[in-house]
């Protein structure tokens, strides 16, 4: 009867530690899918509160939303026409995003920037820098490159970037708590 009783408590602590060894990290997981101005502030804000609450951040940049990386500043030689058109068509960087809805050439977007300014709510650039000084990781999906025409040389500065590819997102998400797709 002891015998028995200790294989089955042998076998819980074995289930335990397997239970416990599969469970998802305390990570968050975003896509960053689009490079419109709300949407992308929504993404950092989510993620500079998660890695506040001590929460783990990757977030993956894909197609739309890698325009927001690429440095104002920074003009890499080299492209071929179609590379150079894509980079002509989207924004440079985060302060040239516009607004999902109600951009109204323009004016939505300067309206939205004034307002949060007014109401001290922190920037898209501020976030970003916080981003940052938080540690929060931003993956860039290296296809989406490719198929842009970005290099890595027109990219921002920035601490935890990395370039790579869908699996390593997967894999990402795989151990995370939560993952978003925005």
């Amino acid at each position: 009867m002891a015998n028995e009783l200790e294989a089955q408590v042998q076998l819980l602590e074995a289930q335990l530690k397997k239970l416990q060894k599969n469970q998802p990290k305390d990570q968050l997981s975003i896509i960053v899918f689009s490079g419109d101005l709300d949407k992308v502030l929504a993404a950092m804000i989510i993620a500079t509160g998660a890695r506040a609450m001590d929460m783990e951040v990757k977030m993956f940049f894909t197609f739309w939303g890698t325009a927001m990386l690429r440095d104002k500043n920074k003009s890499p030689k080299g492209k071929d026409f179609m590379s150079k058109m894509f980079g002509f068509m989207l924004p440079k960087g985060s302060t040239k995003l516009k607004l999902s809805k109600l951009n109204m050439f323009g004016m939505g977007t300067a309206m939205l920037k004034d307002l949060m300014k007014k109401k001290n709510v922190a920037s898209l650039e501020d976030l970003i820098a916080t981003a940052a000084e938080f540690g929060v990781e931003i993956c860039i999906c290296e296809m989406s490159m490719n198929l842009m025409g970005f290099k890595k040389e027109e990219m921002i500065d920035y601490p935890n970037l990395s370039y790579v590819g869908v699996g390593t997102y997967l894999s990402d998400a795989d151990e995370s708590k939560i993952q978003l797709f925005i």
